[in-house]
Order: C-alpha cells, then structure tokens, then sequence
C-alpha cells in the first residue's frame, strides 16, 4: 500500500480520531429512536453502499472469486463481531467500564502485530500501551460503578479481542485485496449479518424516523463508518498497525468531551489526568530506539539504491526482508 507522507498521516489520525469520538455520544442519542442491533446495521449498510458506488469504477481490482474469504473473514471480525458484541454487551455493563475494556484494543493490537506481523516489541512500546489503557481507564473511572455482569465483560473482551485480530488480519492480507473493496464489502456483509440478527431479534416499527436519528444517521454512516473506516485500515496499512492503534487512545477522551458540550455531562479532573496518560502513551509507542531505527534505515536506503542501479521496465521495490537477510549472511 503507497506510504503516506507525514501531514497526510496527522490529517488523517486527526479527522479518525475525531469523528469515532463524536460516534459515542451520537450513537448514544440516536439509541432512544432505534433498536442497537437494527441501528448498527443500518448505518453500517449506508456507509458500505457510499463506498460501493467510489469501488465500482475499480470493478476490476475486486477479483472476487480469489479474495471472497478476506472479505468474509474482514467482515466478520471487524463489523459483525465488534459492533454486534458492542452493542449487547452495553446492556450489561456501565458506558464507562465498557469503553474502557474495548479500548484494550491497542494493547492487544501491540502483541498480535508482534506475533504475527512481525512488528518491533521493546520497553518503551510496552510501557506506552500499558499507560495508555490506564489512561482509557482513568477517563471512564465514573462509569465503574453499578453491577457488574461477567457477561457484559466477556462481551466488551469479544468486542476489543475482535477488532484488534480483524486488524491484524487486514494488515497481513491487504496487498491480495484492493484497499477501497475491501472496506466497502466489509461494511456490506457486516451490515447485512447485523440487520439480519436485528430483524429476528429487534423490530423495525421501533425505529423512530424523527430528524435528530435521521441527521446522527446520515453523520455516522458517511463520516464515521464509511470514511472513518476507510481512514483507519490506510493508516494501519501505511505504517505499524500497533503505533495506529495507540492513538485509538484519545477517542473516549474526545467522546467525552463532545458529550460534555452536547449531553451536558460533567467534566473531571480524572479527564486531566488519563488525558497525561494518554499523551505519554502515544509518545512512548511513537518512539523508536535508535538500535532498531538503523538497521531499517539503512536496509531502505539499500532498496532506494539498488532499484537506481536497474533499468526502468525492470524497477522493482526490494523486500527489505531479503536486504536484511542478506546483510545477515554478509556479516
């Protein structure tokens, strides 16, 4: 996947991290009109439908019947099971200690990418995801009291454990799909299976089509599934999945605060400080040890050097795998 400059990055992250935010509060407001498992479905459907419509002109990069099991399995963890999980297990526990368990994601995010896609795993990485849930947890410290129901928990663990494997899984799998079919089927068959499972459980005469759902309906759908979808799997498969996943870290403090303004729920100093936490985390995962920054550095300058020395028909991007290996068996 082509690599992202740096102010293309922080837009990026910025506008990701602002509008799953605002998702909170709004999918909050929007679940007096509608049943959760009918909603999820819906604007799930909205934003694969807008993304359909930018893919069908790449119709010939779905390649269907060879990628069909990525789409799938895509769908499956990153919607169906992440929102289908989220929006039952809310019935059970606090809005606090849920969000705070499902942000375990990036923590969880940190091991998968070390396991299985070979990502760096060093002191200062571990201690910044460490800090950032701790963070998450600090912020959502209000919403911990209350009954606590081992099902609810169970569910928010299925909730984070399913999204961080789904990421993983689309990191690994993203140069045999095109980015943007990808997304677009993802967010049709997780629909599909979410109004599905609404349809025998929930009512559709629920719904109650009245202009503040429809206009949270609208927002959700284009910015935050459709776009924020599209965002999100870019950016991990720009850069290390892990050091995305970290700035997931400041969506229940954005929630927050849009949810202060807009729902009039109080600010605390408990904010201030997962705010600390979290800023810490991000930098701690952000930053590379030079031991580990100079041999890639110098293997990309080796592939950037190599690809100068062959003729243009035959220029080819050089695994930096291979130039490591073979700088191994040179020494």
């Amino acid at each position: 996947m082509k690599q992202l400059s740096k102010i293309q990055t922080a837009l990026m992250l910025a506008f990701l991290v602002t509008v799953w935010g605002i998702n909170w509060p709004l999918t909050k407001a929007a679940l007096a009109y509608s049943p959760p498992l009918l909603f999820a479905g819906i604007r799930t459907l909205i934003g694969g439908l807008l993304l359909l419509m930018v893919a069908l002109p790449r119709f010939k990069k779905l390649r269907f019947k060879e990628t069909w099991p990525i789409y799938l399995i895509s769908a499956i963890l990153n919607i169906t099971l992440f929102y289908g999980l989220q929006t039952v297990g809310l019935n059970y526990l606090p809005a606090g200690l849920f969000s705070a368990i499902v942000f375990f994601q990036p923590v969880l995010m940190g091991v998968f990418s070390w396991l299985w896609l070979g990502e760096s795993m060093y002191p200062l990485k571990i201690a910044g995801l460490i800090l950032g849930f701790a963070g998450v947890a600090v912020i959502s410290a209000a919403g911990f009291g209350g009954h606590i129901s081992i099902a609810g928990i169970l569910l928010a663990l299925g909730s984070a454990v399913s999204w961080a494997l789904g990421t993983v899984y689309v990191k690994r799998t993203g140069g045999r799909a095109d980015s943007i079919w990808m997304v677009a089927l993802q967010l049709l068959i997780g629909g599909v299976l979410l109004v599905s499972s609404g349809h025998f459980s929930e009512s559709f005469s629920a719904i109650q089509w009245k202009a503040p759902f429809i206009l949270s309906l609208l927002f959700i759908s284009v910015f935050v599934i459709a776009l924020g979808w599209l965002a999100f799997f870019t950016l991990v498969g720009s850069g290390e999945a892990s050091k995305v996943a970290s700035y997931t870290f400041l969506i229940p403090l954005i929630s927050i605060v849009v949810s202060s303004i807009f729902l009039h729920e109080p600010l605390t100093v408990s904010l201030l400080a997962g705010l600390l936490l979290i800023v810490t985390s991000i930098c701690f995962v952000n930053i590379t040890p030079k031991k580990l920054k100079t041999p890639a550095l110098a293997a990309e300058k080796k592939a950037v050097h190599l690809k100068k020395l062959l003729p243009r028909g035959k220029r080819k991007t050089v695994p930096l795998t291979k130039l490591k290996t073979s700088s191994a068996d040179g020494q």
